[in-house]
């Protein structure tokens, strides 16, 4: 699988987001990295896109854990995280390999057929051993079918259909989307999508709704082109005003 090493929001920063600092400062600071690592077993590989909303998902938990927050034992390496460039990395493990990477303190996500283990931050070149020997690159994911359309009634990150990414980048990518996203809720939206258990969809949007949804003011995510693609615009975040009326799972 692939990874992905930055994302920018496209306008201004909502208000909170650490991208309200200074671009120059984020780089000048130590540079952080969020692991995440998917379960990809040779028999039963999990599907493209539910991988891609069980990464981002993933994402979504890390951040709203009691660890990773105000005095939690996580809490200084997300805010290092986020005061630097927001990278997020996806490896792939199987077997041996991906029970190793359970017995690092970490969260695992699971799907409808994919899982996915995300870690508190780590230094840009400090990986446990445990991680940096997993690949980043040599799988491939597809759907058995044609997912469906999206729920209405939630947010949707929406793929930009001129860019080819594999799985791995595009999990990275969803991530980066998921958070923006995040960042754009009050405490209590934040809660609210929390409490019914962070329900979005990951698709990929035609040309037209493209167009659409990254001129209308919605979070979009435009990477720094580090790995696999130029820079510019990948994902797009839709209805991220409709967290507050969701129902408590």
């Amino acid at each position: 699988m692939s990874s992905d090493e930055t994302t920018t929001p496209d306008g201004p920063p909502a208000e909170g987001s650490p991208f309200n600092h200074e671009i120059a400062s984020r780089d000048e600071a130590p540079q952080y990295v969020l692991p995440l690592v998917a379960r990809i077993e040779r028999g039963a590989p999990p599907a493209r896109t539910d991988a891609l909303e069980t990464a981002a998902r993933a994402v979504l938990v890390m951040l709203s854990d009691e660890r990773s927050v105000g005095d939690g034992e996580w809490a200084q390496a997300m805010r290092d995280w986020q005061d630097a460039r927001i990278r997020k990395v996806v490896r792939r493990a199987r077997g041996a390999e991906w029970r190793k990477a359970e017995a690092l303190p970490g969260i695992t996500v699971t799907g409808k057929s994919a899982e996915v283990r995300v870690f508190p931050p780590v230094p840009l070149d400090g990986w446990p051993k445990e991680l940096a020997r997993l690949q980043v690159s040599g799988t491939e994911l597809d759907d058995p079918e044609p997912p469906p359309g999206p729920d209405s009634t939630h947010p949707v990150l929406w793929l930009n259909p001129h860019v080819e990414m594999t799985a791995g980048k595009s999990m990275a990518q969803a991530g980066h989307g998921a958070q923006l996203a995040w960042w754009e809720l009050s405490d209590e939206e934040r809660a609210a999508w929390r409490d019914a258990g962070f329900p979005f969809s990951v698709r990929t949007a035609d040309e037209d709704h493209w167009r659409e949804v990254t001129a209308g003011g919605n979070p979009v995510v435009r990477d720094a082109g580090f790995t696999e693609i130029a820079p510019g615009k990948t994902v797009a975040v839709e209805g991220v005003d409709r967290v507050g009326t969701l129902p408590r799972r």
